[in-house]
């Protein structure tokens, strides 16, 4: 018997770009190429193909909580037509960290910003970089990439969840906080 899974941080690479596919209102056109959970209270990471989803999909459901860059408005979107049901229970229990900081600040800040700004870190590379990836048949590079971002998220997710804010670089280059009340 498998254990319920404790909190889920998530993230996944699509086949196709926005423009692709008609624009950023078809995420759910863009397929799924690889994602990756991290399991916070074991440190477990694990990789989900295409073939994997059911697995992916179930584990997503039975965590207890789901934290992740951007998961409402694009990971979940893409997992949408693969069976992802996205009801209130979901919704209660997802961490949405980019959701957070425009509700914050009023505006987006990319993951690769407040890693830098909050870390010292940057992404391995980006969603277009990774397509490109995933179409030449590169899945181990688009695997790396996955992980790196899960982690990355991750230390975000702990330095807000322990300090109550994340730094970001303001248009000026100076650094500033952006308050969070991540549980």
């Amino acid at each position: 018997m498998t254990t319920k899974p404790g909190t889920l941080v998530f993230d996944l690479e699509s086949q196709r770009l926005a423009d692709e596919v008609g624009g950023w209102s078809n995420i759910a056109a863009m397929g799924f190429a690889a994602g990756v959970t991290l399991e916070v209270e074991t440190g477990n990471l694990r990789v989900f193909l295409e073939q994997d989803l059911p697995a992916l999909i179930d584990d997503l459901h039975a965590a207890t909580r789901v934290v992740g860059y951007n998961v409402l408005r694009f990971d979940f979107e893409v997992l949408r037509p693969y069976g992802l049901q996205i009801d209130r229970a979901m919704l209660a229990k997802t961490t949405d960290m980019l959701r957070d900081i425009e509700l914050s600040l009023g505006f987006r800040l990319g993951l690769d910003s407040v890693a830098e700004a909050t870390l010292g870190e940057h992404k391995t590379a980006d969603g277009v970089q990774s397509v490109r990836w995933y179409k030449s048949g590169e899945i181990e590079k688009v695997i790396k990439y996955c992980e790196q971002d899960v982690l990355v998220t991750h230390r975000v997710w702990d330095f807000g969840r322990e300090n109550g804010y994340v730094r970001y670089f303001d248009r000026r280059g100076g650094q500033r906080q952006a308050p969070v009340a991540w549980k």
